[in-house]
């Protein structure tokens, strides 16, 4: 097992967020949404506007994207492209609810001139199902994304993807289940098939694994720097096991988020840069750069 010794180092990322105005949980198309159950948005906006300051203060660029009227789930940021190497794979959602997310994402990167914008062949959807490491993409499938689609990401940013089976609808998408926090990742065994299981001892034997109390409280829709870790302060198990390998975890309330079925990954799409990227920098690390209005449509 590592060492609580181990000395981690944080990186400045830059995120794109977007603010939840219109959130609400108008349908359902996960376990988590009821749309029964009486939703506060001011709430909502409220623990959202703490997570980006967090992540101000840490050091990081927030960069937004406009949120639009008549899509409540445009929060959910990660889901609407991956971006690695400055190369940006647009989303394609499974569902209709959210279909004009993908586009919406694929314009904010363009007006902001991105090298290349890949409008995707098979159904995607981000880095809800596309995590990124130093060596691979894990990419997720079972529920959402199709597993065609595992092929185009490889061919577009040339980086081995590892295919990963979720089995529990719970957990939809792969950040779900699953963190990665550097060199390693922590997640739930139970979220994943068999075989898919057997891949992750043998890619990562030193991993963090999930309790199903903290899987079930969002803990691994989690947000690495390297050494700062962002995550749902009710995973406690999580955050115990994050000190004690020399992470620092910070926990964060975005419980009226999760009633949609997101938290703190959700809410984070990383914009991954090459070094001399052509893409234009709206902000230095710890300042918060606003989009112009969008006319596209947009979790």
């Amino acid at each position: 097992m590592p060492e609580s010794s181990a000395v981690r180092t944080a990186r400045p990322r830059r995120y794109l967020m977007c603010r939840p105005t219109y959130f609400d949980v108008q349908y359902s198309i996960n376990p988590w949404m009821s749309p029964e159950k009486p939703v506060d948005r001011d709430r909502a906006v409220a623990q959202w506007e703490k997570l980006k300051e967090l992540y101000t203060g840490l050091g990081h660029t927030v960069e937004l994207i406009d949120p639009l009227p008549g899509l409540p789930d445009m929060v959910f940021a990660a889901n609407g492209a991956t971006v690695v190497d400055g190369k940006v794979l647009a989303a394609r959602f499974r569902n209709e609810e959210r279909a004009a997310e993908g586009p919406a994402y694929a314009q904010w990167f363009r007006d902001r001139r991105f090298g290349r914008v890949h409008e995707p062949q098979w159904v995607n959807e981000g880095e809800g199902d596309y995590l990124t490491t130093d060596r691979w993409i894990l990419a997720g499938t079972g529920f959402r994304t199709d597993p065609r689609s595992h092929q185009e990401a490889q061919e577009l940013f040339g980086r081995p993807v590892v295919g990963l089976t979720l089995t529990d609808p719970r957990f939809y998408h792969l950040d779900t289940a699953l963190a990665v926090l550097g060199e390693e990742v922590m997640y739930y065994p139970e979220a994943f098939s068999e075989g898919s299981r057997a891949v992750l001892r043998e890619l990562f034997p030193g991993a963090i694994t999930a309790s199903a109390h903290d899987a079930e409280a969002f803990g691994l829709n989690a947000v690495s720097d390297g050494r700062n870790v962002v995550l749902p302060e009710t995973a406690t198990g999580l955050i115990a096991e994050l000190r004690r390998r020399g992470y620092e975890p910070h926990g964060v309330d975005l419980s009226e988020l999760l009633k949609a079925g997101g938290s703190v990954k959700c809410c984070t799409l990383e914009i991954r840069e090459p070094s001399g990227g052509r893409e234009q920098r709206s902000g230095r690390a710890g300042t918060t750069a606003s989009a112009p209005a969008q006319t596209a449509c947009v979790v």
